[in-house]
């Protein structure tokens, strides 16, 4: 295995200032992982013209390199985000992602308990964005899209909602065979089980029950595990995890056994 970062660090918070140091994962010569902040954008984009701060620009100020996004993270989510460090390696790395070699891992709470694993196989229509994707085609089918989820936890707090005198919550994993936008997001709502925290696809009362409760303020969706064949050392696989924020944190404390499980996820508590 790869020289990495696999020690618990509690010292992640929320929506990091400029001047905080991002987590680094991972690096060697040709990559580097960090743990990406809620809040924070990957790339500059007009959908969010308004903001200044990037992923990739804090990177790049941060080991005087400049750096190329192999993949992406919504701006809510938070966790390990990997970054090339030369055009090469990122069209190298970028095979490995187009041949389904990468796993990867993502944390959520959810509305509800699901009682069992479940496989989604639910094709998504293509979000397109009216400043990116002026020249996407606006008829596309819908595309495949396959998620894995699995239940992991429950929780149940006094606090009424609708016409239930408690509510009910979920910790699960979920990994993603495909790479569509919100694929995560979208499959939860499906499911009826949408991610607290959401302001597109979940709920407002239950995002306030977790405002009030425990000070929540984010969506509640971690990229926690990333696992792939190294590109120039194939006997070899760039193993990668990244720990929970205080929100997250506090949170996932709240379910039963919450330790057991951030330990076999190599995500200490």
């Amino acid at each position: 295995m790869l020289e990495e970062n696999l020690t618990c660090n509690n010292s992640t918070t929320d929506n990091v200032e400029k001047t905080t140091p991002l987590q680094i994962l991972f690096q060697d010569e040709h990559f580097i992982a960090i743990n990406k902040p809620s809040g924070l954008l990957v790339h500059k984009s007009a959908v969010d013209k308004h903001e200044t701060e990037y992923a990739m620009q804090r990177v790049r100020d941060q080991i005087g390199q400049w750096v190329y996004p192999v993949h992406r993270l919504d701006k809510p989510t938070s966790g390990a985000l990997l970054f090339a460090l030369s055009e090469q390696a990122a069209r190298d790395i970028q095979v490995v992602w187009q041949e389904n070699k990468v796993e990867k891992h993502y944390l959520a709470v959810v509305r509800g308990w699901m009682r069992e694993a479940v496989h989604v196989d639910h094709a998504l229509k293509e979000i397109l964005d009216k400043f990116t994707d002026k020249k996407a085609r606006r008829n596309k089918p819908p595309q495949d899209a396959i998620t894995d989820f699995t239940p992991l936890s429950t929780l149940e707090i006094p606090v009424a909602n609708d016409r239930f005198p408690t509510s009910r919550y979920g910790l699960v994993l979920c990994k993603p065979q495909t790479g569509r936008k919100h694929q995560i997001r979208r499959h939860l709502k499906h499911l009826s089980h949408p991610i607290i925290g959401d302001p597109k696809y979940g709920k407002s009362q239950h995002n306030r029950i977790f405002q009030t409760e425990f000070n929540a303020h984010r969506l509640l969706l971690h990229a926690c595990k990333l696992s792939m064949p190294h590109p120039y050392q194939q006997e070899r696989t760039i193993d990668i995890t990244a720990p929970l924020d205080e929100t997250l944190q506090t949170v996932v404390a709240q379910f039963a056994n919450a330790d057991e499980i951030l330990d076999r996820l190599l995500l200490c508590a």
